[in-house]
């Protein structure tokens, strides 16, 4: 439940020309502060939501605006003018991240660089990994791992341009798809079921109802409590005799006596607190409870040799069964909306359905026809099976559009699915052996975009249409935008990374473990599929059917009992990186608010709302402070995520 802004949204346009070419402007100098921030420093920005490096700019900017209003108010932005650049940023966040763009970079060239004669990698691997995708000229290799060069020397060009276009295109052609998806499911999951979006309430505050926000004394007092304490945290990084804050990950299953159910680990990130507050109570109850539950699998499993089984307690292919059963229950309520766009679409005239729509709906239908048949054509021409490639999107798109769905129902900050994507479900389903080793050369290659999904765009789209809404602006306009961010953003990321890496080395130390990290771990991983060939898991395929199972039938009993208190997100996210990361500040969050809604009610909840954004503010806007400083000074400062 969250407060709507009582100010009415301004009627002037949100995306114009001098927002799209401030943000443009801007991508150069966020893309280089992630690079330092994710690569060199190996601190994450990008895994969590709503994205902390965009809202401490969209912060700055609005102070500056204020003083430019003061000067000229022709010359300040409007509220949809700042939402536009807040998008675009997103968008970009989206492809700089170590879950994309960052990773591509980092495994085209890794296995000329390592094949030698102890691992027979040129034997092995190298025949299944098709050269036109990737960077083989020794040279240009070299002077990736090595340094002291120029991503932009003829040679390294030439050895760079074809792969890269090839890739980006691709790249493009995953966004251009996803929007198209988006496109059909907007108008029901914004306004027929008015999902509360969670994640984007804090920029929309900050904006749309920014006189009232930050005049709000509730807020500043939240700023300030988060504030306090980073500042005491930044002064332990420089003076260690200066108290430390612990709301940072502290292992605890020790100090519990809990070695049985694995590392167990408390939290206590004020961004985190604060943006979780918005979280329906339901889902927020759900997240920690299913936590402890997932645990409390593990202990039984110890307890009766479980364990032993390989893969037990499969809570990944759990997970992924439960986010199917979500994923139906969602498109099973949305059928009527979903039938009179195919409707629509068949008829190609534009009629009530199609009204304030980001496209129309026989465009979104021949969009995905368009962007599914450039992925087959490239994937079968990089050597992937037909079958496997039907197999494999429609996996990816349903997580896709699953992560969407969750991310405007639950709002919770970090969705990742390790361990939950296409190849690894594919590899249970049928096993190595009978997949062959094209296939599995390509699910290599695949991996940097199937990593994790922590910074996966269908939910920034989704929720640039939520902000179109709110900002009074046709969403069409925001489908151009994000089309044109992916476009500008992937090529100034590679050309900005690929640069970073031909100046200082991969292979130097310079920076972070990941430089060789990604390739090592995804080739090592080819390596072990290739020579020790799998057959179908059962008892993975098995747990899937359990998962599915079992999220339906809380779905059933959440519409059959009223006041059902449990969500089936909470067990399809139990076992992931997030909830292991932040199932203690979802606990806080629920504790307060439920607090505060028993004895006081609703009114008060509202009113402590601003309390709780200004923590997470205030986080990031000082996190962020010393982590600019950070990198202006070279020198290591207190990072406050993760």
């Amino acid at each position: 439940m969250t407060r709507k802004a009582k100010t009415t949204p301004s009627s002037e346009p949100a995306v114009t020309a001098r927002a799209v070419v401030f943000g443009f402007l801007l991508m150069p100098l966020m893309v280089y502060w992630l690079v330092q921030m994710e690569v060199v420093r190996y601190t994450h920005p990008t895994l969590v939501h709503p994205l902390s490096n965009v809202v401490f700019v969209l912060f700055c900017m609005i102070a500056a605006n204020g003083a430019l209003r003061r000067v000229r108010v022709r010359w300040a932005f409007s509220a949809g003018e700042l939402m536009t650049v807040y998008v675009m940023l997103g968008v970009l966040s989206a492809l700089c991240t170590h879950d994309l763009l960052e990773i591509l970079m980092t495994i085209l060239a890794y296995p000329y660089r390592f094949a030698t004669p102890e691992n027979e990698w040129r034997e092995l691997i190298l025949p299944h990994i098709p050269r036109w995708l990737t960077v083989w000229d020794p040279k240009a290799v070299g002077g990736f791992y090595d340094g002291k060069g120029s991503f932009f020397e003829k040679g390294a060009l030439l050895a760079w341009a074809a792969p890269l276009a090839w890739w980006l295109a691709f790249v493009f052609a995953l966004f251009a798809t996803l929007i198209c998806i988006n496109s059909l499911l907007r108008r029901q999951w914004i306004e027929h079921e008015r999902l509360s979006y969670p994640i984007i309430q804090l920029p929309l505050e900050m904006t749309l109802d920014g006189a009232r926000f930050f005049r709000s004394p509730v807020m500043w007092i939240g700023f300030g409590v988060a504030s306090a304490i980073s500042v005491l945290n930044l002064l332990n990084s420089i003076f260690p005799q200066v108290p430390y804050v612990p709301v940072k990950r502290m292992r605890i299953d020790t100090l519990l006596g809990l070695q049985s159910i694995g590392a167990v680990q408390s939290a206590f990130y004020p961004f985190a607190v604060g943006i979780s507050f918005l979280i329906p109570l339901d889902l927020l109850l759900s997240g920690w409870v299913f936590y402890w539950v997932y645990k409390a699998e593990i202990a039984v499993g110890a307890a009766f040799g479980l364990n032993k089984l390989p893969g037990y307690p499969f809570g990944d292919q759990q997970g992924f069964g439960a986010y199917m059963a979500l994923l139906g229950f969602a498109l099973w309520t949305a059928r009527g909306h979903l039938a009179r766009a195919v409707r629509s679409a068949i008829r190609g005239q534009s009629d009530d359905t199609e009204r304030g729509e980001a496209m129309s709906h026989r465009a979104a239908f021949v969009g995905i026809a368009l962007g599914m048949a450039y992925l087959g054509v490239f994937s079968v021409v990089a050597g992937m099976s037909m079958w496997v490639f039907a197999l494999f999107f429609a996996m990816y798109f349903a997580l896709g559009t699953m992560i969407a769905r969750m991310r405007a129902e639950l709002g919770f900050l970090v969705h990742d699915l390790h361990n939950i994507e296409p190849q690894g479900l594919l590899i249970d389903l049928f096993g190595t052996r009978r997949l062959g080793p094209r296939n599995l050369g390509i699910f290599a290659l695949y991996n940097f975009f199937n990593r994790a999904y922590r910074a996966h765009p269908a939910p920034l789209q989704l929720e640039a249409f939520k902000i179109a809404e709110r900002t009074r602006a046709h969403p069409r306009r925001f489908v151009w935008l994000i089309l044109a961010s992916t476009l500008v953003g992937s090529v100034v990321t590679v050309v900005m990374v690929g640069e970073q890496y031909y100046r200082h080395g991969a292979d130097t130390g310079h920076y972070g473990p990941w430089a060789l990290g990604f390739g090592r771990d995804l080739y090592g991983q080819l390596e072990r599929w290739l020579a020790f060939p799998t057959e179908t898991d059962a008892l993975a395929a098995a747990a899937m059917v359990v998962g599915f199972a079992a999220s339906a039938g809380m779905m059933l009993a959440r519409s059959t009992f009223l006041g059902w208190p449990l969500h089936p997100l909470g067990y399809a996210m139990a076992n992931s990186w997030g909830m292991y990361n932040l199932w203690c500040p979802l606990f806080v969050a629920w504790l307060c608010k439920f607090v505060i809604l028993k004895h006081s009610g609703l009114k008060a909840y509202r009113r402590a709302i601003p309390f709780f954004l200004g923590m997470a503010l205030g986080d990031y806007v000082l996190g962020y402070s010393w982590s600019l400083a950070s990198v202006a000074f070279d020198r290591p400062l207190y990072q406050f995520w993760p």
